[in-house]
């Protein structure tokens, strides 16, 4: 049985006008504009936008992976910006899930060994995280799979395996770039069902970021990112 953490009305992240820049041939383009965002564990939020406008900077930022040129973020109420990055590495573990549209599971492991790094580069290889493992491949339909290399499942498959990988050291906060954007209509349906379910049952929160209007309009809040600006809608 999956345990997960109740988190129930807690913040999750605050970020505070966030802003970031990128330097061009023609000049500075600030992709990120004052930027104010607070997430709440068992909410959903789809992020739409054209292609270009800085949503996976967005992404890259609340998860600590770009620094922001200006703004504060918190992370449960810790602040962030200024932080090492091994305190952001370490925290950053435990924190947030990332379920990508290229998947990323490593070749020459197979879907159990793949779920299982997540918690082994935490140092944590007892018997019970194989059992966790083994019951979030259950969860997500693959536990005919478990042994089987990744590069011999399908698109769907790769990404039910990297969704149970995402969820190994039950993150408060997932965070989803494009997840269906490698799979047909058909699978990225089924795929989609899974990834708001297991966050709605588990109350964690869910980022979404998704060109597909259908899959942002399930989410519970719904963002638009143009023109540096995040607004509802």
């Amino acid at each position: 049985m999956l345990c997960a953490v109740s988190h129930k009305d807690n913040i999750l992240l605050e970020a505070e006008a966030l802003t970031k820049a990128f330097s061009t041939e023609g000049g500075s383009v600030r992709v990120l504009d004052n930027i104010s965002l607070t997430l709440r564990a068992g909410e959903s939020v789809s992020i739409r936008g054209e292609s270009g406008c800085g949503k996976s900077t967005l992404l890259n930022v609340l998860s600590g992976l770009e620094r922001p040129d200006d703004g504060l973020l918190r992370w449960q109420t810790e602040e962030v910006s200024g932080r090492s990055l091994s305190w952001l590495a370490g925290k950053r573990r435990d924190f947030i899930g990332f379920v990508f549209q290229a998947y990323y599971l490593a070749p020459e492991l197979n879907a159990l060994e793949n779920v299982l790094l997540a918690s082994r580069i935490r140092g944590n290889r007892g018997s019970e995280w194989i059992d966790r493992a083994e019951a979030l491949l259950e969860r997500v339909g693959m536990s005919h799979r478990l042994r089987h290399c990744t590069t011999k499942l399908s698109g769907g498959e790769r990404q039910r395996v990297a969704l149970a990988r995402a969820l190994m050291n039950d993150p408060p906060l997932l965070l989803a770039d494009e997840p269906t954007g490698n799979l047909d209509e058909g699978t990225a349906e089924s795929v989609m069902d899974l990834l708001l379910g297991l966050v709605s049952e588990s109350e964690k929160c869910l980022v979404l970021v998704t060109h597909h209007p259908g899959f942002a309009a399930r989410a519970t809040r719904r963002l638009q990112l143009h023109g540096g600006h995040l607004a509802e809608g």
